[in-house]
């Protein structure tokens, strides 16, 4: 044989070998592995954090855009938030008789208005239906639906210089008509009522819309200050004072009645154990699969190229749609 046959079939065994390869983490990737092995009866593991004599506390992330694009499913899915599994893991968590207390550990910058009420009342029915406390610690950022979501927590901690606070209803969007005129593009619509196309990118909103969605905002605004109201036993002129949009410190919320205290996580831990008089099991509810060194490398390095492509899906296909929400934008 010839050693350009030689080297043929060679480049022959490796393009094999690289397709069989890449078969083989295609399948991996979109395998959903709950469906393989018990998650203790759900999407996500358990992992002790330190071992106690008595009592158990549940630790739950709740770290990114509090949006809900759809399970992500499969090995890579363990980046960014994923609403249906932490709505899941504060459902195990508060069923379970064995957990005595709950602490959420949040960075968020908020997010929808539904998302961030949804979690507000699986955490007051985890409070009310099932005598669980509910503690939360605050990370870089706990704004606006981050702070929703905390107001009916027993106790609030953060840190010094978290961001918190952005109390207050956003709906944006982008309007290019000038642009379009300019450029002599027109935008056709065939629509069945008067304000079907509302915030339309190509034309000028009326005052009649601006009035409409304004009158929307108002309404869930009004909702969000009575959460405060309810949540940190202020009047509802203190709320309105602090609820402007406005960011806080860590510090600066303590001074004004929005967190109970300054720590960081294993503070708030601490804490609950101290309250309920427990020298408790801590333990983490993660949907990361922890699969070693390597496979956790691969692992964090795709799930955070698709967190980044799906949220740039959902930035193109939603920027324009009108969509209330619970949000600090910078």
């Amino acid at each position: 044989m010839t050693v350009k046959r030689w080297i043929a079939l060679a480049v022959a065994a490796i393009v094999l070998f690289v397709s069989a390869g890449f078969q083989f983490f295609s399948a991996i990737a979109s395998t959903n592995f709950s469906d393989m092995f018990d998650l203790d009866g759900g999407d996500f593991r358990q992992e002790i954090l330190e071992t106690g004599t008595d009592g158990q506390i549940a630790v739950i992330d709740l770290d990114g855009m509090i949006m809900d694009t759809g399970s992500q499913g499969g090995l890579f899915a363990g980046g960014g938030y994923d609403h249906r599994v932490f709505m899941q893991m504060l459902e195990v968590a508060a069923e379970d008789a064995s957990v005595d207390g709950i602490v959420i550990n949040v960075n968020t910058p908020g997010g929808g208005v539904v998302e961030s009420a949804a979690i507000h009342d699986r955490i007051v029915r985890a409070q009310e239906e099932f005598d669980t406390e509910v503690y939360v610690s605050m990370g870089s950022m706990a704004a606006s639906g981050g702070y929703y979501i905390a107001a009916p927590a027993d106790y609030i901690s953060a840190h010094s210089g978290t961001i918190t606070g952005s109390i207050g209803v956003i709906m944006d969007s982008i309007n290019f008509a000038e642009l379009a005129e300019e450029w002599g593009i027109s935008h056709n619509v065939i629509k069945s009522g008067e304000y079907k196309d509302i915030m339309s990118p190509t034309r000028e909103m009326t005052s009649e819309e601006e009035q409409l969605l304004q009158d929307m905002v108002d309404d869930m605004f009004e909702e969000f200050t009575e959460v405060v109201v309810n949540g940190r036993d202020l009047s509802e002129s203190e709320v309105q004072e602090l609820a402007q949009g406005q960011l806080f410190t860590g510090n600066q919320a303590l001074e004004n009645g929005l967190i109970d205290g300054i720590g960081d996580l294993e503070h708030t831990i601490d804490h609950m154990q101290e309250n309920l008089g427990i020298n408790a099991t801590v333990v983490h509810y993660t949907n990361d699969f922890g699969v070693g060194s390597i496979w956790g490398l691969a692992a964090e390095t795709l799930a955070s190229e698709r967190v980044t492509m799906n949220q740039l899906e959902q930035l193109i296909t939603h920027s324009n749609a009108p969509r209330l929400m619970y949000l600090y934008q910078d």
